[in-house]
């Protein structure tokens, strides 16, 4: 009984740990929505979580910058209808997310623009 107990307390400070590791959204402005419409670069469908990387026109500048967008994981985004295989390299996307606070170029997805005009979303 007591090597029960000790496995049931050794598989919960597993997981415990496992959950502080997650890092915050903190990063994020919440209160912000920036669109940009480029080419995707790499999707990345993998956990803990997934990435969309395009390269767009700088307006300012005029030259391609990259742009990286942390969506969620795995089964959170296929719950939304992404598939691994629902982008490629080269496709032409628009990606509306809450920026990232410092001012780089990146952000949290909320939603896919395809060049069909299908939008996923997140939930």
């Amino acid at each position: 009984m007591k090597l029960k107990v000790a496995a049931i307390i050794g598989i919960m400070t597993v997981f415990a740990v496992t959950a502080a590791a997650h890092h915050s959204f903190a990063m994020f402005d919440k209160e912000k929505l920036v669109t940009v419409s480029g080419t995707l670069k790499l999707f990345e469908w993998s956990n803990p979580h997934c990435w969309l990387h395009i390269v767009a026109v700088d307006p300012v500048s005029g030259k391609n910058v990259e742009w990286a967008f942390e969506m969620g994981s795995v089964p959170q985004i296929a719950a939304q209808g992404w598939k691994a295989d629902s982008v490629k390299a080269g496709d032409k996307i628009t990606v509306t997310a809450h920026p990232l606070k410092d001012g780089s170029r990146g952000g949290q997805y909320e939603s896919v623009k395809f060049a069909d005009g299908k939008i996923l979303q997140h939930e």
